[in-house]
């Protein structure tokens, strides 16, 4: 996807006036020493805007596997009873076995809905994901003046993580003003 498709507010937007930061480095010899406040950012407790704080959930987890695969059917199966044993208070959604909405193919989803569940989740399944392809994208409000499958596809895409090997999405279901797709989001 074309970044300078979008527009960005400035990273300094609130801090325009903030004390400038120290030229000192650390002990390590490498960083930089910043200045302590004694309180930590707002995002250690909730996500920040335009990050979705409802019933949907702040992000999605799509971990694919080639259905095709009966080693990766196993594995992802596997992946998916462990996790739904060790994260009981995520939301974690059907194993579908074929491609569904704008994921090339099969896979399974789940929800994160705080800073903590992202911190915890994300390096685990980063460990676990094994030999899986996996899709970390955000859920976030509109901007002014788009719609919500413009706000999604730049979900999907420009602000989307990917660890493994990416997998190149069905953009198209973003174009459509269609509402009878199939969703898994």
């Amino acid at each position: 996807m074309d970044a300078s498709l979008y527009t960005y507010s400035s990273p300094m937007k609130g801090y325009e006036n903030a004390v400038p930061l120290p030229d000192e480095i650390a002990e390590d010899g490498k960083s930089y020493k910043n200045t302590e406040t004694g309180k930590l950012s707002s995002s250690y407790d909730k996500f920040t805007d335009p990050l979705r704080r409802d019933r949907r959930g702040g992000f999605d987890i799509h971990v694919y596997y080639l259905q095709s695969s009966e080693k990766q059917l196993k594995y992802a199966h596997e992946l998916w009873e462990r996790i739904r044993h060790e994260f009981p208070e995520l939301r974690i959604y059907k194993f579908w076995e074929k491609p569904v909405g704008p994921h090339p193919t099969a896979m399974f989803e789940v929800n994160l809905f705080t800073p903590a569940q992202f911190g915890a989740f994300i390096p685990w399944i980063n460990i676990w994901r094994g030999p899986l392809s996996v899709l970390v994208h955000p859920n976030t409000e509109p901007e002014p003046g788009q719609d919500h499958l413009e706000a999604e596809k730049r979900d999907h895409t420009s602000r989307a993580i990917w660890l493994g090997e990416k997998i190149p999405l069905d953009l198209s279901l973003f174009n459509s003003k269609r509402v009878d797709r199939p969703r898994a989001s």
